[in-house]
């Protein structure tokens, strides 16, 4: 096997490095023209910086004596055992590559990744090659220390006294392989505000991937959205996950998410969160840095996850989430205590195929969950495809169950049909509790979710149901634009709201601008474009998600709009970003101050807004 490595292998990628420094360990070796020396691929992880935005590869190739057994075959150095003194015993084995000591294992497998990434990784299709996907603005960026923003248009309002953090990928590692956007690790970008001034702080949050990869230098866990590129580099990556498992280079049982999709408030908590993995605490300090405290496993068990989108009720503190499963049951409920006590789960066993179940909603009494046309088969890993398809086939569902039910027993199932959720807004009981509201984003061209984001429409789309009858009552759009990222006044999940504040979409997932719906335009008998006000960036600016946060959070009587709308926002003709606050229950959505940020602050997903008077996480 060594001698086919470097025989075959090795020449083939020594000619595609463009930058080649050849050093030697020794400057007696016995090699000659006649026997030359093996060339070993030392090779030097491509790592984001606190100083550059653009990431440089790295490569160079050690020239190393090698070892000839009696008949006289060539060993090099990554392959030799070397006699290690008893104190040694249970350390892993380390070996002379150049400067440094690396260990051994470690380095195999990542030669390994990078054979598997060269020479059997088909041509990168342009949504997974990283030189696309991490273009512009999706390019990731490193930390960040608390940086004050000393320019500042307009004046902060004293109820923003607090921190708007956003969530977003953001890899530590440029890939040679294959990525998909949703992969990155999750980095956090905090904007604290207090008396009119604004400190800016960027970090990565912790994952046990996080720092599994920063410690061995390259990406170690398989990405599940990109990893499988066909059918023999698919086999491939598995083979080598299989090999790390066993070799004790990770463990999975300590997670495999990177944290990157939202942030929640459970249990007087901060938490930063990504559905294929439990919650990571994260401590907010006051002077506005941001510290991740790790993974919280009362939350669930060994290779469990959660899901992003947990929900709070305002009123009683409760948190209501789920998590999702490749085996049965493919589904499980649960809630989380004000006090951030996890309850037993509700295992919905009524739900017959792993889905992408990404988000769901809440009313008073009820909690919805979709089942949609993506949907998880393993099996396809065999095929040399990624494990998440859509299933065109499939009749779209959504599943209501009592929020404190206990079991699965009075779950049951509605047809909706071509109704792929992806992000509920909200949900609500009218008609005296006899039918329930539900207000949520659906992908219409679901095919080109996974690949072609550009291609997505997201339809904003109101849905009633009877909940004696059990079937729909009306089901209608809201707006013909192109919407998702809906939120509300937090005051008002799971009760009946008026407004709706969304990303327009141009195309996804960038977004062009803020659109603020009125849904009191709808009546049961007529549908209609909720549209109320709207605010465009500009051209060639980007914003992402709004976040509402209420002038005066304390008062019962305040209007449901009466407050602001924050974002942040790219130009891309400056390269600069901006922290904008909009008016909510202004007309045009006006802007009523902007902080230019020193330093730009990547695309990304979801964010919170953590008031300056909540308790900080415990130590």
């Amino acid at each position: 096997m060594s001698s086919v490595l470097t025989s075959a292998f090795l020449p083939k990628y020594c000619l595609k490095n463009q930058s080649v420094v050849f050093t030697s360990s020794s400057s007696s070796s016995s090699s000659s023209s006649s026997s030359p020396l093996p060339i070993i691929p030392q090779f030097k992880a491509s790592s984001v910086t606190t100083t550059e935005d653009e990431e440089t590869h790295q490569s160079s190739l050690v020239i190393v004596p090698t070892v000839r057994t009696s008949k006289g075959v060539s060993i090099p150095p990554f392959l030799q055992r070397r006699r290690i003194p008893h104190k040694e015993k249970n350390s892993v084995q380390d070996f002379d590559l150049g400067e440094k000591r690396r260990p051994f294992l470690p380095t195999v497998f990542k030669l390994l990744d990078e054979l598997v990434c060269n020479f059997v990784d088909p041509p990168l299709r342009i949504s997974f090659d990283p030189k696309h996907v991490l273009a512009g603005n999706f390019a990731p960026v490193g930390e960040l220390p608390p940086t004050p923003c000393p320019e500042i248009e307009g004046s902060l309002p004293a109820a923003l006294n607090g921190s708007y953090i956003r969530n977003g990928p953001n890899p530590q590692f440029i890939q040679r392989g294959p990525y998909h956007l949703f992969d990155g690790d999750g980095m956090l970008h905090a904007i604290t505000v207090a008396g009119g001034e604004a400190t800016l702080c960027s970090r990565f949050v912790k994952t046990y991937k996080f720092d599994l990869e920063r410690e061995n230098g390259s990406p170690v866990i398989l990405n599940v959205f990109s990893a499988f590129s066909g059918l023999l580099p698919s086999l491939a990556r598995c083979a080598i996950t299989f090999a790390r498992v066993v070799t004790r280079q990770y463990d999975p049982r300590r997670g495999v998410g990177v944290a990157n999709t939202s942030l929640a408030l459970i249990g007087r908590k901060l938490y930063a969160l990504g559905e294929s993995d439990l919650p990571y605490a994260v401590k907010l300090t006051p002077a506005g840095d941001l510290v991740t405290l790790g993974r919280e496993e009362t939350f669930g068990e060994e290779f469990m996850s959660m899901t992003a989108h947990p929900k709070v009720d305002g009123d009683s503190g409760e948190a209501f989430a789920f998590r999702h499963s490749i085996r049965a049951p493919f589904l499980a409920y649960f809630r989380i205590s004000a006090d951030g006590v996890k309850s037993p789960e509700v295992p919905i066993t009524s739900l017959n195929q792993a889905a992408l179940v990404h988000d769901f909603a809440v009313s008073k009494n009820f909690a919805i969950f979709p089942d949609t046309q993506i949907v998880i088969k393993p099996t396809e890993v065999l095929r040399g495809r990624p494990p998440v398809v859509i299933d065109r086939a499939k009749v779209t569902k959504l599943g209501i169950i009592h929020r404190r039910a206990e079991d699965d027993g009075e779950m049951w199932w509605v047809d909706v049909p071509e109704f792929n959720m992806m992000h509920a807004v909200n949900a609500w009981e009218e008609d005296g509790g006899d039918a329930v509201v539900l207000v949520a984003t659906n992908v219409l061209q679901v095919e080109n979710v996974l690949e072609r984001l550009d291609l997505v429409h997201s339809s904003m789309e109101m849905i009633k149901i009877d909940l004696k009858k059990k079937k729909i009552i009306f089901r209608r759009p809201i707006s013909a634009a192109n919407i998702d990222f809906g939120v509300i006044n937090p005051a008002y999940v799971a009760k009946k709201n008026r407004y709706v504040y969304g990303g327009i979409g141009d195309p996804m997932p960038k977004i062009a601008g803020i659109v603020k719906l009125d849904l009191s335009r709808q009546d049961d008998s007529a549908g209609g474009d909720c549209t109320a006000a709207k605010r465009l960036f500009g051209p060639g600016c980007y914003g992402g998600e709004p976040f509402f946060v209420a002038k005066d959070a304390e008062n019962p009587a305040a209007a449901e709009d009466d407050g602001y709308l924050v974002t942040y926002v790219h130009d891309e003709n400056s390269g600069e970003s901006k922290f904008i606050v909009m008016d909510a229950k202004s007309p045009n959505l006006e802007i009523v101050a902007a902080v230019k940020l020193p330093r730009r602050v990547p695309y990304g997903f979801h964010g919170i807004f953590v008031p300056a008077a909540a308790p900080p996480s415990p130590k």
